[in-house]
């Protein structure tokens, strides 16, 4: 991957999407939204991730943060690695997961062709991160992770989809941001 696009400024704050490999909808499951969200907030209480917006789509995450004391590049990548490892456990040993066969057969589908995937793929590889540089930009991102989940047509206002921070009850806590 070229140096553009890694968040590898430190301090810098980044908007970043990661995305399920084949851009599977995992997160409609309670479970996987569950286990996203305990992914999150270990990384903020542990490594320094500081979150000012988030969204927890069906296949993606959208964030804005930055990371205190460390390259927010290296947070991502064992961010992807250890809640991959805990998403795949899950879908393997969720009893009422209709889907188990399938799914299973997809992360292994796109494993195959990344040879540092022993057996399953979850996230695709880049994760996108654009560097934020002012107030506008910064808004404008935060807008649009908010909208996200109102131009999918998974709610009508912002406010009313549960795993982002436009939900005044959203279950992640913020940093803040201005």
């Amino acid at each position: 991957m070229s140096e553009w696009r890694k968040a590898n400024v430190e301090g810098a704050l980044y908007f970043i999407t990661i995305t399920v490999v084949g851009w599977i909808d995992v997160f409609t499951r309670k479970e996987l939204a569950g286990e996203m969200i305990k992914q999150f907030e270990w990384n903020q209480k542990n490594k320094g991730l500081k979150l000012f917006a988030y969204v927890i789509m069906p296949s993606h995450v959208h964030f804005v943060a930055h990371r205190e004391g460390g390259l927010m590049s290296d947070l991502l990548r064992d961010l992807k690695s250890y809640s991959a490892k805990c998403l795949l456990k899950l879908v393997e040993d969720m009893p009422n997961e209709s889907r188990r066969e399938w799914l299973l057969h997809m992360f292994q589908f796109h494993a195959k062709y990344q040879p540092q995937n022993e057996k399953y793929m979850f996230w695709q590889k880049t994760s996108h991160p654009i560097e934020l540089w002012s107030a506008p930009v910064i808004e404008q991102k935060i807008n649009y992770i908010h909208r996200n989940p109102v131009v999918s047509g998974i709610v009508t206002e912002p406010e009313h989809y549960w795993m982002s921070s436009a939900h005044p009850d959203g279950p992640l806590k913020l940093n803040g941001y201005g």
